[in-house]
C-alpha cells in the first residue's frame, strides 16, 4: 500500500470536511495510525456506497441500514458496519499488493473498494441477492474492476476461488469457521469479530508453519452474518 495522506481540507467543501472529521475524529482515536491505511480512506469515496436516503450518515460513527426496514436490517445484518471498525480491521489484516481476498458479506461493497484498491483481486460473497446488485453498482461506478461479487452463502457453499491470502468476515459470527481457516494460504490471516452480545472481540488468526495463531486485539460489537451455525451451548 503506497498511498499518499493527503490531509488538505477544502472548507467549502461539507464532504471533504465530514471525511476529514471522520478520519480525525473517529479513526485516529481508535488506533488506526498507519498512514497508508488512512489515505485509502481517504482516498475511496464511503459516501458513493451509502444508500441515498442515508448518504447524510456517511461519516458518522454508526451501522448504516442497507436493505429493507431500517429495524429489521440492523437485525438481520444488512448494515454497513462503522467507518472506525472498518478501518482498523483493514490494519490489522494488513493487505498487501499481491493479495488474494475473500471477504464474507459484501453489504454495500465498500470494505470490498478498500480492500481492491491496495490488493490484487477480492472476491466478495453476499447471501442476499438485493445486497450483492447494490455492491456490484457500487464498485462498477467506482471504477473498481478487481472486486467481484458472488451471490453466495460464505458458511456452506463452495469456494473455487481459493485458496486466499486474507479472508476477512464483515459481520460477527459465534466461532471461527473452521472450513474458511482450510481455505487460507500460508502466511495468510482472517479476520471476523467473534462472541455473542455483550462482549465480541476482533479476531485475528494467522496460520504460521502449517499452524494457526489467533489473537483478540479489541473488542467490537456487530450484527450476525447469516447461515453460520452458532457454538452449541453446554448443559448441565
Amino acid at each position: 500500500m503506497t498511498l499518499p495522506l493527503n490531509t488538505t481540507v477544502d472548507a467549502n467543501d461539507p464532504i471533504v470536511r465530514a471525511r476529514f472529521n471522520m478520519i480525525e475524529q473517529q479513526i485516529r482515536p481508535w488506533n488506526v495510525l498507519d498512514e497508508q491505511v488512512l489515505a485509502l480512506l481517504e482516498q475511496v469515496r464511503r459516501e458513493d456506497f451509502v444508500p441515498p436516503a442515508y448518504r447524510a450518515m456517511a461519516f458518522m460513527d454508526t451501522e448504516i441500514p442497507l436493505f429493507g426496514e431500517p429495524e429489521q436490517a440492523l437485525r438481520l445484518g444488512r448494515c454497513m458496519l462503522p467507518p472506525r471498525v472498518e478501518a482498523r480491521m483493514l490494519q490489522d489484516l494488513r493487505p498487501q499488493p499481491g493479495d488474494r481476498v475473500l471477504e464474507v458479506g459484501a453489504g454495500s461493497g465498500y470494505m470490498a473498494a478498500l480492500l481492491a484498491s491496495c490488493t490484487q483481486q477480492v472476491v466478495s460473497l453476499e447471501i442476499v441477492p438485493e445486497l450483492a446488485e447494490f455492491a456490484r453498482r457500487n464498485l462498477q461506478r467506482a471504477g473498481i474492476a478487481n472486486a467481484h461479487v458472488r451471490v453466495a452463502d460464505g458458511a456452506h457453499d463452495a469456494l473455487p476461488e481459493g485458496p486466499f491470502d486474507i479472508i476477512v468476515l464483515s459481520g460477527s459470527v459465534g466461532e471461527i469457521p473452521a472450513r474458511l481457516l482450510d481455505q487460507l494460504r500460508p502466511g495468510g490471516r482472517l479476520g471476523a469479530i467473534v462472541g455473542d452480545e455483550p462482549i465480541m472481540r476482533f479476531t485475528l488468526v494467522r496460520q504460521v508453519e502449517n499452524r494457526f495463531e489467533a489473537s483478540q486485539p479489541w473488542d467490537c460489537n456487530a450484527p450476525r452474518l447469516l447461515g453460520f451455525p452458532e457454538p452449541v451451548a453446554f448443559e448441565f
